[in-house]
């Protein structure tokens, strides 16, 4: 598995500054002190991307309403059909509490 490669010292200590985030609002002064904008933005446009693909939209449609380009596009893909599942397990999640 590909997540082995990442694994480290420093990873987990990120990983767990961002598991204690408490709520959205906390989220975003954190996001906004570790990463640019466009880091941000970036990540975001993927989770859309992901969300998007598994709602069986085509590329036109994702690459027009999120502006992604079609490498981004074919990448998260990609992840969704080859990758951890970190996609599926995120969006679930998301899914089970909007109801």
């Amino acid at each position: 598995m590909q997540i082995d490669k990442l694994r480290g010292k420093q990873l987990d200590q990120l990983f767990e500054a961002i598991l204690s985030l408490q709520d959205i609002e906390e989220c975003y002064r954190f996001f906004d002190d570790i990463a640019t904008m466009s880091e941000i933005q970036s990540l975001s446009q993927r989770l859309q991307v992901a969300k998007m693909l598994r709602e069986g939209l085509t590329y036109s449609v994702i690459e027009k309403e999120t502006k992604a380009s079609t490498a981004t596009i074919s990448r998260v893909r990609r992840c969704i059909d080859y990758g951890s599942d970190g996609y599926g397990m995120v969006l679930d999640r998301m899914q089970d509490n909007d109801k």
